[in-house]
């Protein structure tokens, strides 16, 4: 008869949002942080690219199953495009395969913008984690080979230049949706302008609820590493991602029901106001539930009952 093993570590469960240095790839960040923790289980909501600095949210335990809510929600960027050369990966780290003397003026770059804004079509960059045929595209293209990329749609809410610091950069800010890639705008805006550029800096200064504001530095955190209690002092709950879900607020019988798998029936007051909080969508029929403000479950609301999809076991 087997034993199932005991997972190593301790149960820790909730988000940080960390502010993520340069030159450190997003795996890097989750292995000192489950070292740091003595974490169970320890995984990130959306890779951060090693020349990239900002927000990468970091999810523990029961919060890891929140995951793609990250990698879904909406994502602020801020990045320079500097102008003069396109790259083989549309930033400063690919080889040049294009230069031009076009240098676009403020009012050009801000004419341009506004195609960029709304549900448009975007092809990824060949430097990508898009899988061609089993294969990540960044792998068929350090090999040399030739491929295509289908184009997708995203959805970019915002976008404005922010800065001109010279006439070889601009500084623009962007709010977009999942799937997303700004080296991708860079490159076609610079198509647009009849200019060539990449991207020579990019930071996230937002993944959906989690910010700037309330962000930890990893190197912060790594001097806390002697004081568990002081870094748990960072850790926000699980549904801190899930800002944007209707939530409905249960008792104990019904979340012990729920813990098991088991629906449970609403009552009227609680559909109510499922339904104010539920999105226009009506195939969204997506809730959260909370016993004393812990989450317990998320799920669906069908025929008067809750439907749970994920268990929280906190």
């Amino acid at each position: 008869m087997s034993r199932q093993r005991k997972r190593k570590g301790d149960p820790v469960h909730g988000w940080i949002a960390i502010d993520k240095p340069l030159e450190i790839t997003s795996t890097k960040v989750v292995s000192i942080l489950k070292r740091l923790f003595n974490a169970q289980k320890v995984g990130h909501g959306g890779t951060l690219d090693p020349l990239a600095d900002g927000i990468l949210p970091i999810a523990f335990g029961e919060a890891t199953k929140t995951a793609q809510w990250a990698m879904d929600c909406d994502k602020e960027y801020v990045f320079t495009i500097e102008w003069g050369s396109s790259t083989a990966s549309q930033d400063k780290e690919g080889d040049v395969i294009a230069t031009s003397d076009v240098r676009p003026s403020r009012a050009e770059i801000e004419a341009a913008l506004p195609p960029f804004v709304g549900d448009i079509q975007q092809i990824p960059p060949k430097y990508s984690a898009i899988k061609i045929q089993g294969e990540r595209a960044y792998d068929l293209a350090r090999e040399g080979e030739e491929f295509e990329i289908p184009s997708r749609e995203v959805t970019v809410y915002e976008a404005e230049l922010t800065d001109i610091p010279d006439v070889d950069h601009a500084t623009l800010r962007i709010v977009s949706g999942k799937g997303f890639y700004v080296r991708a705008i860079a490159r076609d805006l610079a198509q647009a302008l009849g200019a060539e550029g990449h991207v020579s800096q990019l930071r996230r200064t937002r993944v959906g609820a989690l910010d700037e504001a309330g962000s930890v530095k990893l190197a912060d955190l790594e001097a806390l590493a002697d004081d568990k209690s002081a870094l748990a002092q960072h850790l926000r709950p699980l549904d801190t991602i899930l800002d944007d879900v209707p939530c409905l607020e249960i008792d104990a019988s019904d979340s012990a029901a729920l813990k098991q798998g088991r629906d449970i029936v609403l009552l009227p007051h609680q559909i109510e106001k499922w339904r104010a909080e539920a999105p226009a969508d009506d195939d969204d029929r997506l809730a959260l539930t909370k016993c004393d403000g812990i989450a317990v479950a998320l799920g669906e609301v069908r025929a008067g009952r809750f439907q749970p999809k994920k268990v929280f076991q906190l």
